[in-house]
């Protein structure tokens, strides 16, 4: 197999040429079709994200084909076309586990952070974390869902049934969410950097009721807003534009820090929470969503050999929508 690896923090990932991995007891190895790549990548190899596995094969939007089964799985699940998502692995017997909250699982393993991804030829996976996939379907297209996507809809679910929803940060996981949003027959706002026309123009060619800067004001106060941006000044940006009882959902695994506010902004029953990983019901639930939305997923493909290319696209802000890796 092949694989850009990571040997070092904030280094560069360098293309190897590996054995095939060797499923285990209740794994499986599927040939990697497409991966896409996702801002929590960029924290694993920038650093952000303390303790990875190292040396790592990042990369956890993985879609592809079974190609060899372990001990205890059906073989007929050969051949089939499967999506790996981030959390690749619960205990099973913690508390959060036993209650339906394996997402806080408390010895999870994180595909691509604590152990090996899809930036690579070959991944080996949990069957249980392993979702059926669409056998019809464009793999670089699916490939954003598998965290994008089912990241947004986590954060989507925690944002209530609002009317009218914000969206900070219009990349990946929002481009997706507004199509969700808009078959809901909400309403969408987007928020990008200031100065980012072409995420502002982005968004309106999807639709969205208003496009604008962060700091900026929308025409109407929101009834929720999500923050896919990493950046932590924005949450008080997005208290003050959000209705009286609304709330603000954080639903990126790394944000820079919230600064000091006034509680005013609080005030009036508003709320911040925060989306951590997902579940396997999330999956089952978004899936067949975003098939009857008919979403489309914005992509740009790179050949896996030039997936540094594709981490600093992502991280100069010049990507719109997603970058997905090819084998």
């Amino acid at each position: 197999m092949r694989a850009m690896v990571l040997h070092k923090i904030g280094q560069p990932l360098v293309l190897l040429e590996r054995q095939d991995p060797l499923p285990g007891a209740g794994q499986i190895l599927v040939r990697v079709e497409a991966c896409a790549v996702c801002r929590t990548d960029l924290h694993v190899v920038d650093g952000d994200l303390p303790s990875p596995k190292l040396p790592l094969v990042p990369g956890h939007e993985i879609v592809g084909r079974v190609e060899a089964v372990g001990e205890g799985v059906f073989r007929d699940r050969l051949g089939r076309r499967v999506g790996i998502p981030w959390l690749g692995h619960t205990c099973g017997h913690c508390s959060y586990c036993t209650n339906g909250q394996e997402n806080l699982c408390d010895e999870p393993l994180f595909t691509g952070y604590t152990r090996d991804g899809g930036v690579a030829t070959h991944v080996v996976a949990d069957q249980e974390y392993a979702f059926e996939l669409a056998e019809d379907g464009d793999p670089v297209s699916l490939a954003p869902l598998l965290c994008a996507g089912l990241i947004g809809w986590r954060s989507l679910k925690k944002a209530g049934e609002g009317r009218r929803i914000g969206l900070y940060g219009f990349g990946a996981a929002a481009h997706i969410i507004a199509q969700i949003c808009r078959w809901q027959g909400r309403e969408v706002f987007a928020f990008s950097k200031p100065g980012d026309v072409q995420a502002q123009d982005f968004a309106r060619s999807l639709g969205v009721s208003w496009a604008g800067a962060s700091g900026d004001r929308p025409p109407e106060l929101l009834d929720a807003a999500i923050l896919f941006a990493p950046v932590g000044e924005l949450v008080p940006e997005a208290l003050e534009v959000v209705r009286k009882g609304g709330g603000i959902v954080c639903g990126g695994i790394h944000m820079s820090d919230i600064p000091s506010m006034p509680y005013s902004l609080l005030w009036e029953e508003r709320s911040i929470c925060s989306v951590a990983n997902l579940t396997r019901k999330d999956a089952e639930e978004f899936f067949p969503i975003a098939q009857a939305a008919g979403v489309r997923t914005h992509t740009v493909r790179y050949p896996l050999a030039e997936a540094n290319a594709a981490l600093d696209d992502l991280r100069s802000g010049r990507l719109s929508g997603a970058a997905v890796l090819v084998p």
